[in-house]
């Protein structure tokens, strides 16, 4: 990068307020807090959330499964943890309604920053460190809710930690409400049959056509050799993917516990049947 660019990168990142305050729109993407569990096993029957907070399995139709964990194996520098997925059931026979990814919610209050659905809507940038058992094509989307409108990304896998930074234009149309309802999600797409693979990768704001979301993906399921890992992961306004931001866990555990609060001690478990946790009304809506 020249100098120019560098001093023009700068300025963005100046103008955005990018340096200043919190940065990350997203709650624990660093994968630190994890008040229900720290790992569960045979998951792929339902969605939920299972292991770090704010981290939605989102799955339909699949004979696949998989243990989720929240492990000690993430980049140094910027988190020690990481969310792993772990295939222990295979699904090579994939029918059109099968998917799985794992999405992150985001309040419309906390994405007023963004402009979106005016003139003058600012640019996002996503960054995220990932890495699995071999090479895979896999999709990040950011979807409107509110107006059910997506921009997708295919990315690509590793034996080693990567990280991807991916900008997603600004979008005059639609703009999201300000309240505190499910205005968007950042998705993750490891795994989906031809009702969402069979079209063309929507690569720019547009209307969500269910084809186009995930096309291009390998399948997470296509065996029990098959891993993926997480963290690292921030949205961010700009064209400019800064460095992940670290917060302290106490703040970090508090933005979560908006959504889930737990009476058991953080690393516990809470035990089936007890009245061990609460769940806010935030957590039926994101």
């Amino acid at each position: 990068m020249t100098k120019a660019a560098e001093l023009a990168k700068m300025g963005e990142v100046l103008t955005n307020s990018q340096i200043g305050g919190r940065r990350n729109i997203l709650i624990n993407g660093g994968m630190n807090v994890a008040q229900r569990s720290t790992s569960e096993t045979g998951l792929g029957a339902s969605a939920g959330y299972f292991t770090c907070d704010r981290w939605k399995a989102e799955i339909g139709s699949t004979a696949g499964r998989f243990t989720m964990s929240q492990t000690a194996d993430g980049p140094n520098g910027v988190s020690a943890n990481c969310l792993k997925l772990d295939c222990t059931t295979a699904d090579t026979s994939i029918a059109a309604a099968e998917y799985l990814f794992l999405a992150n919610n985001i309040e419309g209050q906390d994405l007023q920053l963004i402009g979106k659905g005016a003139t003058g809507a600012k640019q996002v940038t996503l960054s995220f460190y990932v890495k699995a058992s071999a090479a895979f094509n896999f999709v990040v989307e950011f979807h409107d809710r509110d107006n059910d409108r997506t921009n997708g990304r295919i990315f690509t896998t590793t034996t080693d930690w990567v990280r991807h930074e991916i900008t997603f234009q600004a979008d005059t149309t639609g703009a999201f409400d300000d309240d505190n309802g499910a205005s968007a999600r950042i998705n993750f797409w490891l795994h989906a049959g031809s009702t969402y693979t069979g079209g063309t990768l929507a690569t720019g704001w547009a209307d969500k056509v269910q084809a186009n979301r995930a096309a291009g993906i390998d399948s997470f399921f296509s065996s029990t050799d098959n891993n993926f890992f997480l963290t690292g992961v921030q949205l961010e306004v700009g064209s400019q993917a800064t460095p992940f931001e670290h917060r302290s866990f106490g703040e970090e555990i508090n933005l979560a516990r908006r959504y889930y609060f737990k009476t058991f001690p953080q690393g516990v478990t809470p035990v089936a049947g007890h009245a061990d946790h609460i769940y806010y009304h935030l957590e039926d809506y994101t």
